[in-house]
């Protein structure tokens, strides 16, 4: 059986390593959502990855509640991602943009008008904006307008993520943002809801659109089957991504990457048992698991064939030099929570390498 330390094809993505930077919002691009020269050594210092997974990208200013993240709609956004990832490339690495839609969880502050969702519905939590959290308001169930212009603009950024230099995009429909809202926080009685298959179209839409557009091979997605993230859960995971999993495989995705989370998770425990082995009957493809994972519990499921790759979050934020210190069993830093969503280098990226301690 392969481990961590083998090589993986993903998609047209040819990855040295199973050890994959899982997407990481970090909040260091501008108010516009433009990345400057932070960002590029951010990135350069963890191209050692099988491959990056960017934090998650605004597709458009309705879609992006997260103060200081960044977007890829605009020219500025694009020109900006340009800088990182051909530092990424020149140091070795392969980076895939994650394509952000953020639904009803998007506070009008932000200036992207009413939010949209699946249904009229609020999020359960107060909202982040510019001048600090506040409530979140309801938002507006999306017409089949809706819809069309929100798949263009799904599309629109994964044209621009190309341009920038990206290897590919990865779908951003787990932990509650719009696509999940449409799989787990949905009440609509039309072609959009009711049973799993009517569910999934959202998805399935914004797939096949993306993929028709900037290739399959490049196309990817995240999902979160199981535990209750941002008011989106539900009570029937293995039909749902069952049929998730049956509608990827017809478009012909080649690699999902999701959370699953168990009881003892450090972000949103989950009492209910692993999907993914009922999706992998169904999908052809490669399927990565992220959540809690060390190299040992990562190795093992790789090992017994559980998935296919690991992406760690948190480890990658500590340590820039993750793959190196997993090969040579050295310690990990330490993550500085308090710093994860600042605005300056530190806690970004001045933690040490191997060879900078030595120092």
């Amino acid at each position: 059986m392969p481990d961590l330390f083998d090589p993986i094809t993903l998609g047209s993505i040819e990855c040295p390593n199973r050890i994959v930077m899982a997407p990481l919002t970090r909040g260091r691009a501008s108010r516009d959502g433009v990345h400057d020269e932070l960002a590029v050594e951010y990135y350069r210092q963890r191209a050692e990855a099988g491959l990056i997974i960017s934090e998650a990208t605004g597709i458009s200013k309705q879609g992006l509640g997260w103060p200081y993240a960044p977007g890829l709609w605009s020219r500025a956004q694009t020109e900006g991602w340009k800088p990182v990832t051909e530092a990424v490339h020149k140091a070795g690495g392969r980076i895939v943009a994650q394509l952000w839609h953020m639904g009803r969880l998007v506070h009008p502050s932000m200036g992207g008008g009413t939010p949209l969702s699946a249904s009229a519905t609020r999020g359960p939590h107060r909202l982040h904006t510019f001048e600090g959290k506040q409530d979140a308001v309801q938002a507006k169930a999306m017409t089949r307008a809706d819809i069309e212009r929100t798949i263009a603009d799904y599309v629109h950024a994964a044209t621009n993520a190309v341009s920038a230099g990206f290897d590919g995009v990865q779908i951003h429909g787990a932990n509650g943002y719009l696509i999940d809202q449409f799989l787990r926080a949905n009440d609509r009685d039309d072609e959009y809801g009711g049973s799993p298959e009517n569910k999934c179209r959202f998805m399935s839409e914004v797939a096949r659109a993306v993929a028709n557009e900037i290739g399959v091979h490049r196309t990817a997605i995240r999902l979160s089957p199981v535990g209750e993230v941002n008011g989106c859960d539900s009570d029937e995971p293995i039909a749902l991504f069952t049929a998730a999993a049956q509608e990827l495989e017809k478009i012909g995705i080649p690699w999902i990457e999701m959370r699953e989370p168990g009881s003892d998770s450090t972000f949103v425990a989950s009492n209910t048992d692993r999907v993914s082995p009922h999706m992998a009957r169904h999908f052809s493809g490669k399927i990565g698991l992220n959540s809690d994972f060390t190299f040992d519990s990562g190795q093992e499921f790789v090992r017994r064939g559980q998935c296919d790759f690991i992406a760690f979050g948190r480890p990658f934020i500590a340590n820039p030099d993750l793959v190196r210190r997993f090969h040579n069993g050295a310690p990990l830093n330490d993550w500085d929570t308090k710093t994860f969503y600042t605005r300056g280098p530190e806690g970004y990226i001045d933690y040490p390498s191997l060879e900078e301690e030595r120092v």
